[in-house]
């Protein structure tokens, strides 16, 4: 018998484990106009970033597609656009694709409009309709084939590929048993441990483009004239115990359970495919839970033993720690102690046991940790070139 959890539908036919109004600047000049619409309207979140304008064209196309992506999130009910009206992502087309999604949308235009301040009363009337037009949305019981998660680490020490990472990878195999999707990315965290991943790979080929990640990603600090392990570990990590790259990315490979790999996805790229997937990312937290949730997570698990408390705007970000110290010290934002493997008071199925469940009540509504102090504006896009 396959679990379930109380979702929302969405006319498209995907599933949100919330129900927001998605307040999306097209470009970062827009942000100061979101962020006091958000402040005055109920339900609505920021989806703030710092892209959009002077990039080249290929970061244009890139930036476009990441908001596409989450704006057809399932976790957005409804999506409410703001545009300056010079800005370099292609504003039509994200209308376009929200349209294609069948949810309540709308669209702010400053410049059009004859600025801020008129810019900002429009959006609330706007954001306020929109609110109210989906507000009356009730859940409904789904089995986990309508479920993605997004996997994370971060603030890492030598807890982490110990501990939580190893209760995260327990509950992504449950979760590809289950019919789910699973998406971990993190490239920067394969290195040394890359050959591990390839040979997971559905084929050969999926084989290769998990080396070929690796070696783009080394390429480009290369092309900055330094090695990568310069950068990584970070301080935090060297002092948390770990010493070394290739000893950090043997933890971090660890949260991807041990099932077969199915594809890799390119950062902007919705999951619709089943099974464990590798995304194109880095390791920088405020990027890759952004590209988790353009794949359409509906709730990312995060793994930390120093204590990372960041969530998203859209999506609840469970935090499973995996220091016993860290956790006490911390427990207002870390909601699972999965300390007590290093102290042998739980094996690791058991705490991942903990984890499913808490998975399960925060996709049908129960809040975590993060989002009930409002931790969650952290995001941005992962650019690949200069700005210009």
């Amino acid at each position: 018998m396959k679990d379930t959890f109380m979702g929302y539908l969405r006319p498209d036919g995907r599933v949100g484990s919330r129900n927001y109004v998605a307040v999306i600047p097209s470009v970062v000049c827009a942000n100061e106009v979101v962020e006091p619409i958000c402040d005055q309207v109920m339900n609505c979140r920021p989806l703030l970033h710092h892209q959009g304008c002077c990039q080249l064209p290929p970061d244009l196309d890139r930036v476009t597609d990441t908001l596409i992506s989450l704006a057809c999130h399932p976790n957005a009910g409804a999506v409410l656009v703001v545009s300056l009206g010079c800005e370099g992502t292609d504003v039509d087309r994200l209308l376009e694709a929200v349209a294609r999604t069948g949810k309540p949308y709308d669209v702010v235009r400053i410049q059009e409009i004859g600025g801020m301040a008129k810019a900002i009363a429009d959006g609330i009337t706007k954001a306020q309709k929109l609110s109210m037009a989906i507000s009356g949305a009730q859940r409904q019981p789904f089995d986990l084939s309508h479920f993605t998660l997004g996997i994370k680490c971060g603030g890492s020490d030598a807890t982490s590929g110990l501990a939580s990472n190893c209760a995260i990878g327990y509950v992504a195999d449950k979760i590809v048993d289950q019919g789910g999707s699973v998406m971990f990315g993190e490239v920067t965290e394969f290195i040394g441990a890359e050959h591990i991943l390839a040979r997971r790979g559905r084929t050969p080929e999926v084989g290769q483009k998990i080396l070929d990640l690796v070696a783009k990603m080394e390429a480009r600090a290369e092309s900055m004239g330094c090695d990568m392990r310069k950068g990584q570990p970070t301080p935090g990590n060297i002092k948390g115990g770990l010493s070394t790259i290739e000893e950090k990315s043997l933890g971090a490979i660890m949260k991807s359970g041990s099932r077969t790999i199915e594809g890799v996805l390119e950062y902007p790229e919705i999951c619709r495919g089943k099974g464990l997937w590798v995304k194109d990312t880095p390791g920088r937290e405020i990027e890759i839970l952004t590209g988790m949730a353009a794949g359409g997570a509906q709730v990312i698990t995060f793994s930390t033993g120093r204590g990372a408390p960041q969530g998203f705007p859209i999506l609840p970000v469970i935090k499973i720690c995996g220091n016993p110290n860290t956790y006490e010290h911390m427990q207002g934002d870390m909601d699972i102690n999965a300390g007590r493997i290093i102290l042998g008071q739980k094996s690791i199925q058991e705490v991942g046991e903990e984890v499913y469940a808490k998975l399960l009540r925060t996709l049908s509504g129960e809040q975590c940790k993060g989002e009930t102090i409002h931790y969650s504006k952290s995001m941005d896009i992962y650019c690949m070139g200069p700005v210009i």
